[in-house]
């Protein structure tokens, strides 16, 4: 049996072709490589479905959180006001004050009823003659 030794030649060609194999070989990925990366793909859409439903609900709760906290600020605040009113209400000075709106005297005052007041504002404020101007 003889033993050929290999040329530069043989040498050069079947470098080339191991190239080319492995050329084909990266030119198209393996069907296993196709597979997990749609298996990848579809998990994370997954993922992406699952988690939108809690996200949407944690940002309608925080702005619902945040329509809440300015409305007890809004409260406090008129909470405040009417109990200084309350406060205010309870002097002698304002009770007097209601009970003259009212149309109530104390004990020995009389009650004097005027009646025309609306139309002498009205002629007063037109320019009309009054008592001080002519005499």
């Amino acid at each position: 049996m003889a033993i050929r030794r290999a040329t530069r030649s043989d040498q050069r060609s079947a470098r080339t072709g191991r190239a080319k194999q492995r050329a084909k070989k990266r030119g198209r990925p393996q069907r296993a490589t196709i597979l997990l990366r749609w298996c990848v793909l579809g998990v994370l859409a997954l993922v992406g479905v699952l988690y939108y439903q809690p996200l949407s609900s944690y940002v309608e709760t925080r702005a619902a959180l945040n329509e809440r906290a300015a409305e007890v600020e809004e409260l406090r605040q008129e909470r405040s006001r009417l109990q200084a009113r309350l406060a205010d209400s309870s002097t002698v000075e304002a009770l007097s004050r209601e009970a003259r709106r009212m149309s109530l005297v104390r004990p020995g005052e009389k009650l004097f009823i005027v009646k025309g007041v609306q139309e002498w504002r009205r002629a007063h404020a037109q320019g009309g003659a009054t008592i001080g101007r002519d005499g």
